[in-house]
């Protein structure tokens, strides 16, 4: 990040403290710069050398916000969220459901007053974008506020881009995009990386990313992530939904993602007596090869669906898609015969805002049908034994992961060299593994040996609560089937 970039950010997030004191969170003041950043700018394109017709309605502008004061500016500020929430395209995604949280007129006044100060579009678009990231990554820090889950590590989704080079011209899709970060990580990469043309550089802006997100104050920090790069018009190229629920017909040419930490979709259901009950959400789906209520075997299904043929996928996938059985297995068998599954980076622990989570990431590409099975052979790096993160004093840096990148050879993956931490495994070899498992590791835990090598203890204990939770959900799967049974 730039000085003046970070300069700008300690100066909103040192008014974030002041409104803390009001009860307003982390997650809340970032949501309600994004409402008052977007109106700012928007005016700003109606004035020189812009000239542009105002996108909002008139009487809900930024004007109609500066010349009011005390109640009526809180009151005034209430009816513009209420009203552009109505409207449609990128409005109505950034505005849906919109609420004020900032109850105190004053305090208001002086936010509506630290943004006016500043010239936003006169910004440089990679410096207003790191000033925005840089608020959506401290909002991510504060673990409380639940925000951190949809925080992808940035030097992981770089050396995801970075082996996956997508191309001008090219769709791609995050069908849990969280705040972006997929989006505007292959955004960069195809800007930066290739001389545009015109026709190009307008692909870019406006067809070439797509995603969804189930939350909606994720998704509109998205869209105001994804505007503040310049990327996206009128229409938003975001939209909020269950992107489980059917088969959306459209296809990609490359598919980025990390889907939410935790194995069950779940719906609560008010029953007669008031009480609510969580139930299991199961997707039946005709494209899907297995019906199950894991979130992550589904997603990696829906994954497979949205991708063109010979589309090419990079998914983040925790450690159960990998060795669990019934519709695990299914869906492990079926992808490595109908998709090339080539490569699989197996993350350290310590790295992810959500504790403890053992990750993974897939890569694979989508095959026409054929008799003959597409993987070949599966290349597994393992970058989790002997090694040991956390989030603060030990953060996954891009220089981590270098080697990950110069073993998957991305100007020809196809002319790989086998090395201590990066080892092939053939289709037959995988299919004759109990369940098709591809929970495979091969070099020596030194810390089992050695206890000056044990990892730190928080690290440790959040191991022991990942697994007794994962131990906790899998009893209680099994006590499900044998209720039902």
């Amino acid at each position: 990040m730039t000085d003046e970039s970070s300069t700008i950010v300690q100066r909103l997030w040192n008014y974030c403290h002041v409104l803390r004191d009001d009860g307003v969170s982390y997650g809340d003041y970032v949501e309600q710069l994004t409402y008052l950043l977007f109106l700012k700018m928007a005016d700003e394109q109606t004035k020189p050398p812009f000239n542009k017709p105002s996108i909002i309605p008139k009487g809900f502008d930024w004007q109609s916000l500066l010349e009011k004061d005390g109640d009526t500016l809180e009151s005034h500020y209430r009816h513009i969220l209420e009203s552009l929430g109505k409207e449609k395209g990128m409005l109505g995604v950034i505005f849906r459901k919109a609420q004020n949280k900032i109850q105190d007129p004053a305090k208001l006044k002086r936010l509506t007053e630290l943004i006016n100060d500043e010239t936003w579009i006169g910004v440089d678009i990679d410096v207003k974008g790191a000033i925005y990231e840089g608020l959506l990554e401290k909002n991510a820090e504060d673990i409380k506020s639940g925000a951190g889950q949809y925080f992808t590590p940035r030097p992981l989704i770089k050396a995801m881009v970075e082996v996956m080079r997508p191309e001008p011209g090219m769709t791609i899709c995050d069908p849990a995009c969280g705040t972006g970060g997929f989006l505007l990580a292959a955004h960069d990469y195809i800007s930066k990386d290739y001389p545009l043309d015109k026709e190009q550089k307008r692909f870019l802006k406006f067809n070439t990313l797509g995603g969804k997100d189930i939350v909606d104050s994720v998704a509109r920090l998205c869209v105001m992530n994804l505007y503040l790069h310049g990327i996206g018009g009128k229409e938003s190229p975001i939209e909020v939904g269950d992107s489980l629920i059917s088969d959306p017909r459209s296809r990609y040419d490359m598919v980025l993602t990390n889907p939410p930490f935790g194995k069950k979709s779940s719906i609560t259901i008010v029953n007669g007596g008031g009480k609510a009950d969580r139930e299991s959400l199961v997707y039946e789906r005709q494209d899907f090869w297995a019906t199950t209520s894991n979130k992550q075997l589904n997603f990696l299904q829906h994954v497979k669906t949205l991708l063109k043929i010979n589309g090419r996928a990079a998914i983040v996938v925790p450690d159960n898609v990998l060795f669990e059985g019934g519709a695990g297995e299914t869906v492990r068998r079926k992808l490595l015969a109908e998709c090339d599954v080539h490569t699989l980076l197996r993350l350290p622990t310590g790295i992810f805002y959500a504790q403890g989570v053992k990750a993974n990431v897939l890569f694979f590409d989508r095959k026409p049908a054929s008799e003959k099975p597409w993987t070949e052979k599966l290349w597994i790096y393992d970058l989790r034994t002997n090694t040991h993160f956390t989030l603060k004093e030990n953060p996954l840096r891009f220089e981590h992961l270098q080697n990950f990148i110069k073993c998957y050879n991305p100007e020809n993956r196809h002319s790989r060299k086998e090395t201590e931490r990066f080892t092939p495994f053939t289709y037959d070899e995988l299919m004759q593994r109990d369940n098709a498992n591809l929970d495979i590791f091969w070099l020596k835990d030194e810390s089992l040996e050695d206890s000056d090598k044990l990892p730190p203890p928080e690290l440790i204990a959040a191991e022991i609560t990942e697994n007794l939770e994962s131990a906790l959900e899998q009893f209680g799967s099994i006590e499900e089937t044998l209720r039902t049974k």
